[in-house]
């Protein structure tokens, strides 16, 4: 069974936000899609570690709420 993940980025404000959260979590193993919501300032991942998950984000630049 596939999990989802949410995380609430509150540093989220632009397109190039998203697209350096969805490149750095594409990178996870295991991860099936990633959608940022620039305007909820979300995070929706399915599949893969959630340590992993956040440390990808943290990478990308941004601090999970």
């Amino acid at each position: 069974m596939t999990t989802t993940h949410t995380y609430s980025v509150p540093g989220i404000s632009c397109d190039h936000c998203k697209q350096a959260i969805e490149t750095e979590v594409f990178g996870v193993a295991a991860v099936e899609s990633v959608a940022v919501d620039v305007e909820a300032k979300l995070v929706t991942v399915v599949g893969g570690d959630d340590a992993a998950i956040r440390s990808a984000i943290d990478d990308a630049g941004y601090d999970i709420a």
